[in-house]
């Protein structure tokens, strides 16, 4: 705009009458633009008096005969709403002549009826002209648009702005449009000065509007729900529209007023466009657009841009708040639509729906019609009625749609949701409808399939939960659906009647068994919420009296409690079967295996045939988990008032975390952090500690009684593996009893005993870390510094000989052997008294005699638990050498024949025991090893060598490979701690020289290079030997012409299968000799 503007009318139209008059000969866009230049250089004062005089050369263009560049018309487009920006219409012929000779600017010359197929750009110029016009239009003359006489005119604006809207693909001119639509209605949001609406101009835009109602409606509707590539700008603007046009012509104080306008038969054809607004068209409409707000709603609930949602409680709140009566067909939807969003993720949608809800709830109680809680009741009712049919066959976003809707419901209640829920029909409705709605999907095979293989907690000794698994359910997937109802659950316990909700939903509990996991679900939930967790009260919609809203006390709620968990852990709810038959029995042939992969968490054991077992077993294992959940619940809603009931559940969720299944066992121990966090306990081993006593006594009766309580012994293991060594003292008795009925009941609980065994014999390894490996490396460090005591080295060797060849074990003559002299610990005064043992280690030698018995059980699976107790006792026992050796000696024998004549599953962990205790009596043993077991394991490894080299890739998944491979991991390690040489190390040489083939499987070829770098540590000159006779990578040159070439026997091998591992043996041996030479 220039910086001094005309300001006297006369200079301006002196200065604007040539720009003017040569527009008017000569109609170009160049003119056009000089003369939009000219105007900029004239005030609006000036402009206003010159309105007409400058507007009739533009206004002549657009009148001019024949066809016209889009140019030409775009540019005086600019010009006329400039000037109409800066003035205003004051003439309602101006008026009317300009929203005629631009509407024509938008329709098709050939067909009136439709838009022009003219560019988006010169669209959008002439939409802004008409949306200025509008605006400018000044006092009442714009009323004199909404006269029955206008009808024709107007409904073919309206129709045109709709097509643009509906059919065009810029979403500029769509949005424009709209806008255009919005002014025309007189209910345009933008920022500028708005005429004021008075009450008689409603109505008569509301008798107007009503005629083009329909088309309105059916338009909008289209667009409203158009692809969402249309963007959410323009949705919004659609919205908008129709509800603001349903607003005027619905309004509930226009309908009061008797529609006396002007006769139809004054007013010719044009009569029978005009609407009568009687009752019966309004019964009529307000059914028709309860269709088109179910189309709306179902388009726009769930729509992914938050501000159409937040259109949507927009457009909720208007209708409810302006014609509430009017369309009464329509305010079940709307609120359905408004509570809808009680939920929404986005905070403005949520804060906005709360204070639309507080408002229309205000009215609904000061209203003399149906109250507002009635309202909400019924339509709580009637969804409840279609809740599970919603759930079947709606997509998840409409599902969570719906169920926001339903807790938007209990939210607007309230404290109400008491009285409503006493009504036993709407009890009856929404207790069957969670019941269906939460049926859970039972069928997935992993369920039963993932076992407790390895105590997961012995790595969480702090409270850290272990992540649930995560439920299936049969009608949804999403999870924010399952939070969804949760919440539900939990807001109903927290404004409902907690003795009423929990006498129905036991009941239903108790009832089927298809019910009873929903059943428990929902009660976990119920008294979750009761006590007020994730509960949302920050408003109160209905009770504005500012008192808290959840009436449950504490005595209330520990009763509830009381009941539920006593149901909960009835011998015919807790005690059920986790696992057949079938899958016990294939346990015995499975469970090394896998416990040597342990990425492996699964095991496919259960045929196809088996899936009515497999069903229950699933079915089974999630009772238990959602019960254990509802425990840990319970805990946290009591708080330390949960103390008072450790005694009566505290031993239910340990016996439980012992149990065989992972999903259990884990939803077990999370119930665990549950009562620590309860009760204030830091972690689970002081949860375990603090309450050992009761446990101890209860363990010990049950111990006596097996056959009615047969699962003391898993809560004894998990008590070992949730505590420390100040639990032995108080354990040791208990032990006792343990073995006592080991002895007594051998064949029927050998297994469950062996569990406690193990998890013991894990427990006292972890209490009292051994020390043998740093006491063995300072003392052979001490021997060479220190002068061999000569006589004492042969007694020591004289003892060692005996114990080997078993002389002296069972029964020792002191007078054989010549004393020490004493140590200055010893009392030389008084008699020779065996010290007492501690108590760790006496408890260990008992369990470790049983285990010498138990090798040599027919059962394969506790064949494999005892070797891994052994294994267990010779770590806890390897520091004291007295008590090791005897024990050793006499489960050699049953020892020896777990590694040489035994399944293939046993051999390898019998070989690992073996290993273990080479590295605590390696020269015990030596001699042992070198007659008895050494032939026969590098016999099977020079067999299987032939196998393993012509095998493929599948070969690595069967038990002769994991057998192979296990050997030869631990034989170099072992032949070092036994300290073999000569032949024995000529024996295992030959047995993995075949194992440096290439076409070995490669993890073979690793192991057996493990086995030469640990026998080079014992010869290496031997090692070296060996393998330049296998392939002789250099020739060796005599130093002198007088000595005799010396030709190995692999120096005339060509390249082979074995040279690539025999040169990095080679270059590793030579390697230490170059750095000795430097």
């Amino acid at each position: 705009m220039a910086q001094h503007q005309i300001e006297d009318p006369k200079i301006a139209f002196a200065y604007l009458r040539p720009s003017c008059v040569l527009l008017t000969k000569e109609p170009t866009a160049a003119n056009v633009e000089a003369l939009s230049g000219h105007l900029r250089s004239v005030s609006d004062g000036a402009l206003q008096q010159l309105q007409d005089y400058i507007l009739f050369p533009l206004r002549f263009v657009l009148k001019t005969p024949g066809s016209k560049r889009e140019g030409l018309v775009q540019a005086v487009m600019e010009a006329v709403t400039y000037v109409l920006e800066n003035t205003c219409v004051q003439s309602w012929d101006s008026l009317r002549d300009l929203f005629s000779e631009l509407c024509l600017c938008l329709c098709s010359p050939k067909d009136p009826g439709k838009p022009a197929t003219t560019s988006e750009e010169l669209k959008l110029a002439v939409l802004r002209c008409l949306d200025t016009l509008m605006h400018s239009a000044y006092g009442d003359i714009v009323f004199k648009l909404y006269e029955p006489s206008m009808l024709p005119g107007l409904g073919a604006a309206v129709s045109l702005l709709l097509a643009l809207a509906e059919h065009e693909k810029a979403r500029g001119v769509q949005t424009a449009s709209l806008k255009c639509l919005l002014s025309l209605f007189q209910q345009c949001d933008c920022e500028e000065e708005h005429i004021k609406l008075g009450r008689d101009e409603r109505f008569m835009l509301g008798r107007t509007l009503a005629t083009f109602l329909p088309g309105i409606s059916r338009a909008l509707s289209l667009v409203i729900s158009g692809d969402l590539r249309q963007g959410h700008a323009v949705t919004v603007k659609a919205m908008r529209v129709w509800y603001k046009a349903v607003g005027l012509v619905m309004a509930d104080e226009q309908l009061q007023k008797a529609d006396n306008g002007v006769a139809a038969g004054d007013l010719g054809r044009v009569g029978e466009l005009v609407v009568k607004r009687t009752p019966s068209w309004c019964k009529t409409t307000s059914q028709r657009l309860g269709l088109v707000l179910q189309k709306i709603i179902s388009c726009t609930s769930a729509h992914p841009h938050w501000r159409v949602r937040l259109e949507l409680v927009s457009l909720s709140h208007f209708l409810l708040s302006q014609c509430r009566q009017s369309v009464g067909e329509c305010v079940g939807p709307l609120l359905e639509a408004l509570v809808g969003a009680v939920n929404d993720e986005e905070p403005e949608v949520k804060h906005r729906c709360n204070a639309a809800l507080d408002e229309v709830a205000q009215m609904g109680q000061t209203n003399d019609r149906q109250d507002f809680t009635d309202i909400i009741s019924e339509n709580l009712h009637s969804l409840a009625s279609s809740l599970p049919r919603l759930m079947r066959t709606s997509d998840d976003q409409r599902k969570l749609f719906v169920l926001n809707v339903f807790l938007g419901y209990l939210k607007i209640l309230g404290p109400k949701v008491d009285a409503v829920l006493t009504s036993a029909v709407h009890l009856e409705r929404i207790s069957k409808a969670l019941m269906q709605v939460m049926e859970l999907d039972v069928t997935d095979v992993k369920i039963i399939e993932e076992r407790t293989l390895t105590s997961s907690t012995d790595l969480r000794p702090d409270l850290h939960q272990i992540p649930s698994q995560r439920k299936y359910f049969l009608y949804f997937t999403d999870d924010k659906i399952f939070s969804a109802l949760r919440t539900i659950c939990r807001m109903l316990g927290y404004y409902g009647n907690l003795y009423l909700l929990v006498d129905r939903f036991m009941e239903l509990y108790k009832e089927s068994s298809v019910y009873r996991k929903q059943a428990a679900l929902v009660l976990n939930e119920v008294i979750v919420g009761a006590a007020g967790i994730g509960v949302e009260t920050d408003t109160s919609r209905i009770d504005s009296s500012g008192t808290n809203q959840s009436r449950t006390n504490q005595e209330d709620l520990k009763s509830s409690v009381m009941s539920v968990i006593e149901e909960y852990i009835s011998l015919s709810n807790w005690h059920l079967p986790t696992a057949s038959e079938a899958l016990e029995g294939k346990l015995e042939s499975t469970t090394s295996l896998v416990s040597s992969s342990p990425e492996r968490n699964c095991l496919q054991l259960l045929p196809a045939s088996k899936s009515p077992t497999l069903h229950q077993l699933n079915s089974n294992i999630w009772q238990i988990c959602i019960q254990l959940e509802g425990i840990g619940g319970f805990a946290l809603a009591l708080g330390t008032d949960f103390r008072l009931l450790l005694m009566t559940t505290l031993y239910p969720v340990l016996e439980k975390n012992g149990d065989e299944s992972l999903l259990v066992s884990q939803a077990a121990f999370n119930a665990m952090c549950d009562l620590c966090k309860a009760c204030d306990y830091s972690s689970p081993k002081e949860l375990v500690i603090k309450n050992s006593d009761y446990l101890l006594n209860d363990v010990s009766l049950n111990l006596a009684r097996p056959s009615i309580h047969p699962h003391a012994a898993q809560v004894l293991a998990v008590m070992f593996t949730h505590s420390d060594a100040s639990l032995l003292p108080l354990v040791a008795d208990v032990v006792q009893d343990v073995l006592t009925a080991l002895d007594l009941s051998y064949d029927q609980r050998a297994p469950q005993f062996c569990s406690v065994l193990h998890s013991l014999m894990k427990a006292l390894v972890r209490w009292f870390p051994a020390t043998i490996g740093r006491q063995k490396t300072s003392s052979k460090e001490t021997q060479n510094k220190e002068c061999v005591n000569l006589r004492q080295f042969l007694l020591d060797y004289k003892k060692q000989k005996e114990l080997a060849e078993g002389i002296g074990v069972e029964e020792e003559d002191p007078n054989d052997l010549e004393v020490p002299p004493p140590t200055s610990d010893e009392d030389t005064d008084g008699p020779a008294e065996k010290k007492e043992l501690p108590l760790h280690i006496q408890i260990v030698k008992d369990v470790m005699e049983r285990c010498i018995h138990m090798l040599s059980d027919s059962n394969l699976r506790i064949r494999l638990k005892v070797l891994d107790i052994l294994e267990l006792c010779v770590c806890v026992l390897c520091e004291r050498e007295d008590e090791l050796l005897p024990m050793v000696h006499r489960c050699w024998p049953a020892l020896l024949h777990r590694l040489t004549n035994d399944d293939p599953l046993a051999v390898p962990r019998a070989f690992k025991v073996l290993c273990v205790l080479g590295e605590s009596c390696g020269d015990f043993l030596r001699k042992r090893v070198s007659k008895e077991v050494l032939p026969r394991l590098t016999s099977s490894l020079m067999k299987q060598a032939e196998v393993s080299a012509r095998s493929g890739p599948v070969y690595t998944h069967t038990l002769a490979y994991k057998l192979q491979l296990a050997v030869l991991q631990g034989l170099g390690p072992l032949c070092v701690k036994l300290d073999l040489m000569e032949a024995d190390l000529d024996r295992v040489i030959d047995a993995c020289l075949p194992y440096l083939s290439c076409r070995q499987p490669i993890r073979l070829q690793e192991a057996c290079l493990s086995v030469f770098r640990s026998l080079m540590e014992l010869d290496s000159d031997l090692c070296w030997f060996s393998l330049n006779e296998l392939c002789c990578p250099v020739p060796y040159e005599p130093p002198h012409p007088r000595l005799l070439p010396v030709t190995l026997t692999g120096s005339d091998k060509p390249r082979n299968q074995f040279t690539d591992n025999v040169l990095t043996l080679l270059q590793e041996s030579d390697a230490p000799q170059e750095e000795d030479a430097t």
